[in-house]
């Protein structure tokens, strides 16, 4: 179902990719990141791919944990372009962007463990037949 607590937290997910898509278009524009934009379509199909998989809950689990491996990969990636970037105190050049893979990865955490609630108590009344 749509309305479950685990979509929410998955389509929160999506809307941090999609944030990060958005803000990341002047990190693509000053350095040559266009995996950036890749990554991002990805993640927006992966989360959208889960929240409409809900009757599969191992699929679900599945995918929200390529999702989080994926948004790892983007953190280290927005790291070391943080890291790399000229300017500090002086020239605020530095952006907010690896806050939304991180915000998307707690929510992703957060989505499987109540999926994983659900799958127990899916369980335990067939238990019970």
């Amino acid at each position: 179902m749509i309305q479950r607590i685990q979509t929410i937290w998955t389509f929160l997910a999506v809307l941090a990719a999609v944030f990060l898509f958005i803000t990341g278009q002047d990190v693509i524009i000053s350095e040559s990141l266009p995996v950036l934009n890749v990554l991002c379509v990805i993640l927006v199909l992966i989360g959208l791919l889960s929240v409409f998989s809900y009757k599969n809950r191992k699929r679900q689990i599945l995918l929200n944990n390529v999702s989080i491996i994926i948004n790892v990969l983007l953190v280290g990636i927005l790291i070391y372009w943080l890291l790399n970037l000229s300017g500090g105190i002086q020239i605020p050049e530095k952006g907010i962007e690896p806050i939304f893979p991180l915000i998307a990865i707690v929510c992703l955490f957060i989505a499987n463990m109540y999926i994983k609630k659900d799958e127990r108590l899916v369980k335990s009344v067939d238990r019970l037949r």
